[in-house]
């Protein structure tokens, strides 16, 4: 049986569609500060102190700023003696400077090696892009003191969601089958007819019907037309752009989660999943011999309704 239990999916902000993108994303490392404040080679004794922990962002992902006015730290997470600035001048007074591969990679942006670095100070890389995204990091050997990925053996781990348990026990949310119209939708605009999705989108295609949208097929949603137009299919098909570790993305947790659909998944191995979601919350395409074996059990699924509880 596929079913969702009671919880809260909480969609991280880097691909959710969340304005404080970036800053959300940082506050993760402040969240996880105790790595920090446990680590015997970190030098500062801000948290004995009083004295703020300064995160220096070096350069604004994909070029987008945010205002860091007030104490954001503090106002936003109630996350005490942390201060986030990206004003460079503070770099011989930051205790973290954060830097963000994409812009390093594409020459866009330098790391500071002109600068004498301050003892114990910590760079940080931070990638939230599968390794074939990332380039050749040979050049940044025995740089950074610590990374941020969305990989669960990073030092701090940016997930692209995560579960949440409900401040109050529920009950399972009313089946909501009577507003589907669709068997099977897909939302995708970057489609590469290498990738393995791919592959498995036109086998499966060719067993059940598949309603795509996205700028592939000049079918664009806007963020307000995305999850009402999930919600009228039973399957959304969460097929990730690269089977890499623990790469499990906004696909799964807002797209179909939130969307209301059971995913069906296409990316890491099942035990990563089985990791991260609730069981019996989604399908994978390892399940089964076949992708045609897929397709007919997703049919089979659909003729017996009581089998399938949609978030």
């Amino acid at each position: 049986m596929v079913w969702f239990n009671s919880k809260r999916i909480f969609c991280s902000p880097m691909k959710c569609g969340i304005i404080l993108t970036v800053p959300c994303c940082v506050f993760w490392l402040f969240i996880q500060i105790q790595w920090l404040k446990g680590n015997e080679g970190f030098s500062c004794c801000h948290w004995n102190t009083g004295k703020n922990l300064t995160i220096l962002l070096w350069h604004w992902p994909f070029e987008i700023p945010y205002s860091l006015g007030g104490d954001v730290c503090w106002d936003l997470y109630r996350i005490p003696h942390c201060k986030l600035v990206d004003r460079r001048s503070l770099f011989p007074s930051a205790d973290v400077v954060v830097f963000h591969n994409r812009e390093l990679i594409q020459g866009s942006q330098k790391l500071p090696t002109e600068f004498p670095r301050p003892r114990g100070q910590r760079w940080a890389w931070m990638s939230l892009e599968p390794p074939h995204h990332n380039g050749n990091l040979q050049q940044f050997a025995n740089i950074f003191n610590m990374t941020i990925s969305y990989r669960r053996d990073a030092d701090i781990t940016i997930p692209y969601g995560e579960l949440l348990p409900l401040e109050s026990e529920g009950s399972l949310v009313e089946d909501n089958s009577v507003n589907k119209s669709s068997l099977v939708c897909w939302v995708v605009s970057n489609y590469q007819s290498h990738h393995k999705r791919s592959r498995v989108f036109k086998e499966l295609s060719a067993v059940v019907p598949v309603q795509v949208y996205g700028n592939w097929k000049q079918k664009p949603l806007s963020s307000k037309d995305l999850l009402p137009t999930i919600s009228r299919c039973y399957f959304y098909l969460a097929f990730e752009n690269s089977e890499a570790k623990d790469y499990i993305t906004e696909k799964l947790w807002k797209n179909a989660y939130q969307g209301g659909a059971v995913p069906v998944v296409l990316g890491p191995p099942m035990s990563h999943y089985k990791d991260v979601a609730p069981p019996n919350s989604f399908i994978h395409i390892d399940e089964f011999k076949s992708v045609k074996e897929m397709g007919q059990y997703l049919q089979q699924l659909h003729s017996s309704p009581q089998k399938l509880r949609p978030l």
